[in-house]
């Protein structure tokens, strides 16, 4: 049998069926009915999502967090935040978990409909709030998190925004000196017949490869970032590129502290929102940024599930350093695991905050003397016939 209803989305649509009795077995939008639902196939929700920034959910989760803290009623602070909110689409997406809540669904039931903008941290911290009767404090916890999350976010983007830049500037100009300047006083020398030196032979070779080839080159350059996201995107590979991220030699060191402070961070807002330790390391080993620590935390977790403590399984991995599997032992002796790691987030943030200053200051001369020395290469080789000519007519 097939039926139509009218209703805001295809969830909503299926428990009206079944509050009427109707058993559901696939759900599609109809085209061309303004939002009619009719029994077909249920779509993904994926195209619906994203486009949200981690400021628009912190400033959201602060705004609720003091309207619940007020007395206000769940839908109607839900309803008021989602006129306020600026992005569109954030918006919508806050009139569905409206709408949800309304319909008699718990908000973290809700928010989990869209694991894109709230993640599995943000679900059970709130899932705690409720069933524990603390919602408002646990979003202001949740507000404090996302917060200096986008801290340390901005960190990193400071610590590799500026060599990108240079980076790309300094390939901007070379190729632009290869496709349209060394052309020109290759046909100029070519004409004088003055005998070039080595260093403008190859200049000009690299030109000339430049010029006829660049397409292949854009095509090898496509085809080898390609390939490198495809492995990547393997566990092998990107086990292997998170490895070498943590021993490199200058970013390695700011990728730890990096690591380290995220985990700390996350399995403290986890914790002290009363979220089993188990569940815990499971959710904050996914947000570890990296491969490595989140292997070795999930490791560390079947050490717990199996008794052990949660120090001693990161001092055995050595990934942490000692000071951090110290704090971990104390706080796991005194019970105050979750205050222990906080105050490990907040040292290591700091630690990220000098360590992007002087990351900074060392590849600020760095990348100057490579510009020089790669532009400066080129103009000198081209001069050097120029000299060259200039002593011939004397």
């Amino acid at each position: 049998m097939r039926a139509e209803i009218s209703a805001p989305d295809e969830r909503a649509a299926a428990r009206q069926l079944r509050s009427q009795g109707i058993v559901v077995q696939n759900i599609a939008v109809k085209r061309g009915t303004g939002g009619k639902i009719d029994i077909g196939e249920l779509p993904g929700l994926g195209t619906l999502l994203g486009g949200v920034r981690g400021k628009d959910i912190s400033v959201f989760s602060r705004q609720f967090a003091t309207m619940i803290a007020a007395g206000l009623p769940l839908v109607q602070c839900l309803q008021t935040l989602g006129m306020q909110m600026e992005r569109k689409r954030f918006q919508d997406i806050i009139a569905k978990v409206a709408y949800e809540v309304e319909s008699g669904s718990t908000l973290s039931d809700a928010l989990g409909r869209f694991p894109r903008i709230f993640d599995e941290l943000y679900v059970n911290l709130v899932h705690v709030g409720e069933t524990g009767g603390v919602l408002d404090s646990m979003l202001s916890r949740l507000s404090t998190y996302l917060e200096k999350a986008q801290a340390l976010r901005h960190r990193v983007q400071m610590a590799i925004v500026y060599p990108i830049m240079v980076m790309t500037i300094a390939v901007l100009v070379v190729a632009f000196l290869m496709i349209f300047i060394i052309p020109i006083f290759a046909a100029f020398f070519n004409n004088a017949g003055v005998p070039l030196p080595l260093p403008t032979r190859i200049v000009i070779a690299v030109s000339n490869g430049v010029t006829r080839y660049w397409y292949i080159i854009l095509i090898l350059w496509a085809a080898g970032m390609y390939g490198f996201r495809a492995w990547y995107r393997t566990d092998a590979g990107r086990l292997a590129v998170d490895r070498f991220l943590l021993r490199a030699p200058i970013f390695g060191p700011l990728v730890r502290k990096i690591s380290i402070a995220r985990f700390t961070r996350t399995l403290s807002a986890l914790l002290g929102g009363g979220v089993p330790i188990i569940d815990a390391l499971r959710i904050t080993a996914k947000t570890a940024g990296n491969r490595v620590v989140e292997n070795s935390v999930m490791a560390a977790r079947e050490r717990v599930m199996a008794g052990q403590t949660l120090g001693e399984r990161l001092k055995d991995s050595g990934v942490f350093p000692p000071m951090v599997v110290q704090m971990v032992i104390v706080g796991e002796q005194t019970g105050a695991l979750d205050n222990m790691l906080a105050k490990v987030a907040d040292y290591y943030e700091d630690e990220v905050d000098v360590a992007v200053a002087g990351l900074t200051s060392l590849l600020e001369p760095l990348l100057i003397v490579f510009l020089g020395v790669v532009i400066g290469g080129i103009v000198i080789a081209i001069y050097l016939p120029i000299f060259k000519v200039v002593t011939l007519v004397k």
